[in-house]
């Protein structure tokens, strides 16, 4: 007797069994019983830092935004002046289909350099006295750098900024935004050509302190 109903139970495991096999369906949406969701994917047309001479046009080249294979609709935010210099931000959003959203962003540097300051190139590493940490300056346009970990600080090893030398040998970080949704900007700047180069500013950003920052270059 026990023996029949052993039989018996396992024939009704496999019946489930191969009932539940039966309703599993792997596509390009569906794995089993789990809907697949593809993330947005937003990819920058252009530079992710662009430069432009005051006075110039700018028309935006915009993003290409993948859901998966297909094209998806994108917003935009932010917008450009470019008869005011200064570093400007536009923002793109993309959402999928159920909902999850994905942002970039790209940064617009417009520019006034003087004829002085346009044969300058103050490119290269600076190290901070008072950390030994590296600052990074690129050229990205005459009189505009990209400049990363501006503070020289712990904390800013993966900042990246804007900073103008607009005439002769001055530099100034115009306000923008410094990625963790608050301002970023300097002052008291001074900067010293020679044999090293050397400057020192301070960084106005609420993580940053009201310390005067010296900056050689190596």
């Amino acid at each position: 007797m026990k023996k029949n109903i052993l039989i018996f139970f396992s024939l009704v495991t496999l019946f489930l069994v191969a009932c539940n096999k039966t309703n599993i369906h792997n596509t390009d949406e569906e794995i089993g019983i789990s809907r697949v969701t593809f993330f947005p994917v937003l990819t920058l047309n252009g530079e992710r830092y662009t430069t432009i001479a005051v006075g110039s046009g700018f028309t935006d080249p915009g993003i290409v935004a993948k859901e998966g294979s297909a094209d998806i609709m994108y917003t935009k935010s932010g917008s450009v002046n470019t008869n005011v210099p200064g570093v400007y931000t536009v923002t793109y959003t993309a959402v999928n289909k159920d909902g999850f959203p994905a942002s970039l962003v790209r940064t617009v540097a417009v520019y006034s350099t003087d004829a002085d300051a346009a044969s300058n190139d103050l490119s290269g590493m600076y190290l901070r006295t008072a950390t030994g940490l590296v600052s990074s300056w690129s050229r990205l346009a005459p009189g505009v750098y990209l400049v990363t970990n501006p503070g020289g600080a712990t904390v800013g090893t993966n900042t990246n900024v804007v900073v103008f030398n607009s005439t002769g040998n001055n530099i100034h970080m115009p306000s923008q935004p410094a990625g963790d949704g608050t301002e970023m900007t300097s002052s008291d700047e001074i900067f010293t050509p020679g044999s090293p180069a050397k400057y020192v500013w301070k960084i106005l950003n609420p993580g940053y302190g009201t310390a005067l920052r010296t900056f050689i270059k190596q």
